[in-house]
């Protein structure tokens, strides 16, 4: 049986493709012609460059040492049949992006205006209406809501989120799934699909300076590591927090549209309900069908509007101020608070679930965080959204402590519009109220998106509409979801009261969440002082259980709708994270060895015809159970095999001259290789980014790696004494003959004649793949259905036989995923009983 490592085998490498080697070339106006087979022309330039790289790197090196002409390009792996360790390291993992001009911030903060803060802007539409939903019954009441809105504004939207939260991204991304990949890198736990025993050695964890904070965190993060409950119990509130603001897209459009369209009632007298439905629903499909054209062409389109609505906002509240009641600042005493509730008691706490919908749409700041930067959005929310959300609240504050029938308590936002800019007014509240739905529509797309990469939702379209801002996406099915579902909501509900008690429980768990998860990170990540750690999460977990508790009250009268959604989205991603984690555990139990491949012979047992063969797959060692369902029921196999194993890590992004990784597999005679690809979660196989397809980025990789590795057999074979001595060694050549004299025909070849028999065995391999390219490329699928086994238990069935299997069924295929041309493609059928 042939071993992994004999004397004489090419030495197993690493290579990392540098994309910036062909510009140094052309620039240096290098025309040194290469073989016609070889390469296209940017591949020629990069072999210069490398070899000049080479020659630069080995003239130092022979200075320092007195060494051969060439040094070492790359170090040895660890095995030579598996990418598993080197796939999960990436240099720089938690890299610093560059800094931003100014200007670039404030063209993304007038941005962020039409994209982010549209919910969270168009609240005063319908919070005193929500709140005070059996009259005013003195004006101490409307002070008191008054105070609770102001410090809920203070405490949530602007110091939690703006200074706090938004520090926690992963390298710009925003959301839960981003906090949790900050503590799968800084811990051994994470989904099943990434978690390897070596996730530690990627992680920037510090550990320079002993202290207690140190020892702290390295304990939580041990019990952590230990516990598998724990880890089970942080996976379900990750997976729950996007479920949730699936909820919250979906009830966003609905209650937003629907209140300024209700604005139309307050003058036009007679107007029937329906009416207002139907302009509503009418308007929602409107906007859901702009999404394709992307969120920076949105954001251009709804960044005046939203800058107009937030300044008309500001002023209109001044004017109220002055004009009715300007002893409202009075408010600003946290007394009439605590005095609220001591008047009004249960009644002052039920009232908690509409003062809640004054900061709806706050946590679009973070899941929305991907599409601008984090000065861009503090700029956007500390010098315009913040004073002029304060001016609209202490304004129609103060126009209700002169005005409280029926209609301007229903109604304040329209009622204390002064009457000269009415009409102006509602058109532009109409707008904003559109454009408020843009925050949650695009914090879904990115969940979505993020879900999808960790494996815990089914494959769906990701469109990148954005060339510059990799964040801004589109997804076809999720936009038309969230659609039926807003249509819905408005014609069962039709009303905004209603529509509000549904609202407040999916935003007040998201807070809860985005709680728990940062005050772990604070303690295991920043290493942040325990006192200042358990401040944040008594005084957020408080506020925000204390509402959770309030809205929590309204399951009956309309909350039950978006946990309902969140149930079923949260079944889909459960179920296809539990299938997908079978599924693997069954390859992984079933792969074939390397050993026993090799035992094959060259020929692997069958013939071996020109062409290339990718045979992908999930496992990054040892070889697929397809394989050896290939070469025992067909005749042929190509004569160059790559199996490729695409990875998605616990990191935004990866990038581009680290994104693959070659290592040869077996001898040179073998023609078969191990490429792993990685992609971060925001990554994606065919973004704008990416002028050529993943196989041309993969064949070009290949042949860069085939020269790389030639330089490599080059210099240890010249600092070999004899043509026998494996090209790995390192003894330096010994010309000194034992009894002094020296005998011409003894000689060793020269290191000029050693380097060109290398190179010509390199420059034959190249041309050997390029004619295996130009034979055809073909790629090798494994076709599997999943079933569960008899005597497993009837819940595993359920989810495997019936829940997982259909949404194998109706996800997007991984031809599509991958882009494969159906021409070149070979499906290999298989059963997996797990």
């Amino acid at each position: 049986m042939a071993s992994l490592g004999p004397a004489g085998m090419l030495p197993h490498s690493e290579y990392h493709p540098d994309t910036d080697n062909s510009k140094s070339s052309s620039e240096a106006g290098d025309t040194t012609p290469a073989p016609e087979l070889l390469s296209t022309n940017g591949d020629e330039e990069i072999m210069r460059e490398t070899m000049m790289q080479a020659d630069e790197l080995a003239a130092g090196k022979a200075r320092a040492e007195g060494g051969g002409p060439f040094r070492r390009l790359s170090r040895k792996l660890t095995r030579p049949d598996s990418l598993d360790v080197e796939s999960m390291r990436v240099r720089g993992m938690d890299h610093a992006a560059p800094k931003p001009s100014t200007a670039f911030i404030l063209k993304l903060a007038f941005q962020s205006i039409g994209v982010v803060y549209g919910d969270l802007g168009t609240s005063p539409l319908y919070v005193y209406s929500s709140t005070f939903t059996s009259g005013i019954k003195t004006n101490l009441d409307i002070l008191g809501v008054l105070s609770l809105i102001i410090y809920t504004i203070i405490a949530v939207p602007l110091v939690k989120y703006i200074f706090i939260v938004l520090r926690a991204n992963d390298n710009g991304e925003g959301g839960t799934f981003a906090l949790y990949s900050l503590i799968c890198r800084h811990a051994k736990i994470g989904l099943a699909h990434n978690r390897q025993p070596t996730d530690l050695n990627i992680s920037s964890y510090k550990l320079e300076t002993p202290s207690r904070k140190m020892k702290r965190s390295t304990r939580v993060k041990e019990a952590l590591e230990n516990s598998k409950f724990w880890q089970n119990v942080l996976l379900v509130v990750v997976l729950l927090g996007p479920c949730l603001v699936i909820g919250d897209g979906s009830l966003t459009p609905a209650i937003s549209v629907l209140s300024a369209i209700q604005g139309i009632g307050v003058q036009v007298q007679g107007l029937s309900p329906n009416v207002e439905v139907i302009i509503t629903i009418v308007v929602l499909a409107c906007l859901f069908s702009l999404q394709r054209f992307g969120t920076h062409r949105v954001a251009f389109m709804f960044g005046p509007a939203m800058l107009v609505w937030f300044l008309s906002i500001g002023i209109i509240g001044l004017f109220n101020i002055f004009r009715w009641d300007p002893s409202v600042f009075k408010a600003f005493n946290p007394y009439y608070a605590i005095s609220y509730f001591i008047r009004n008691g249960k009644d002052g706490w039920t009232s908690l679930g509409g003062v809640v919908l004054c900061i709806t749409g706050t946590e679009a700041m973070f899941a929305d965080l991907g599409h601008f930067t984090v000065r861009s959005m503090q700029v956007a929310f500390t010098f315009l959204v913040f004073p002029s959300l304060m001016c609209a609240y202490i304004g129609q504050a103060a126009f209700l402590m002169k005005n409280q029938t029926v209609e301007d308590v229903g109604f304040t936002f329209y009622r204390s519009i002064p009457k000269p800019v009415y009409w102006p007014m509602f058109v532009v509240a109409t707008c904003a109220a559109i454009i408020a739905s843009q925050a949650m529509i695009s914090a879904t797309y990115s969940m979505i998106r993020n879900a999808m990469a960790l494996g815990c939702f089914p494959r769906v379209t990701v469109v990148h509409t954005s060339r510059k801002i990799h964040g801004q996406i589109y997804i076809p099915e999720i936009n038309w979801i969230i659609m039926v579902l807003s249509i819905t909501i408005v014609g069962g509900f039709r009303s905004t009261e209603q529509i509000g008690h549904a609202y407040g429980i999916a935003v007040v768990g998201v807070f809860l969440i985005s709680t728990c998860l940062l005050t772990l990170i604070m303690v295991m990540i920043w290493q942040t002082n325990i006192i200042l750690c358990i401040l944040f999460f008594a005084v957020f977990f408080t506020i925000e259980g204390t509402y959770f508790s309030a809205v929590l009250s309204k399951v009956t009268q309309g909350g039950w709708v978006p946990l309902v959604i969140a149930t079923c989205f949260m079944t889909i991603m459960f179920s296809w994270h539990y299938g997908t984690r079978m599924k693997r555990m069954y390859e992984v139990a079933h792969k074939l060895s390397m050993d026993w491949v090799l035992s094959l012979g060259q020929s692997l047992g069958i013939s071996r015809v020109p062409g290339v063969g990718l045979v992908y797959t999930e496992l990054p060692q040892g070889v697929p159970a397809i394989f050896g369902h290939i070469i025992t029921n067909l005749p042929a196999i190509h004569s160059t095999l790559v199996f490729v194993c695409i990875r998605y890590l616990a990191v935004s992004t990866i990038p581009e001259d680290e994104r693959i990784l070659i290592r040869r597999l077996g001898p040179r005679n073998y023609r078969m290789f191990r490429c792993a690809v990685r992609f971060g979660y925001t990554d994606h196989l065919d973004g704008p980014e990416s002028d050529q397809s993943l196989e041309s980025m993969l064949l070009a990789s290949l042949q860069r790696f085939i020269r790389t590795e030639g330089m490599e057999t080059t210099a240890a074979a010249a600092s070999s004494p004899t043509e026998g001595i494996a090209p790995g060694d390192s003894s330096p050549v010994n010309d000194h003959f034992e009894n002094g004299a020296r005998d011409a025909k003894q000689q060793l070849r020269s290191e000029d004649e050693l380097e060109a028999e290398h190179d010509a065995k390199t420059v034959d391999e190249l041309i050997f793949l390029q004619k295996a390219r130009e034979a055809g490329v073909v790629y090798v699928l494994g076709d599997s259905d999943v079933h569960a086994k008899k005597e497993s238990w009837f819940f595993k069935k359920i989810v495997i036989d019936y829940i997982y299997s259909f949404l194998r069924r109706n996800c997007r295929t991984n031809t599509l995923y991958l882009s494969i041309p159906k021409a070149r493609l070979l499906k290999v059928g298989m059963e997996y009983y797990v």
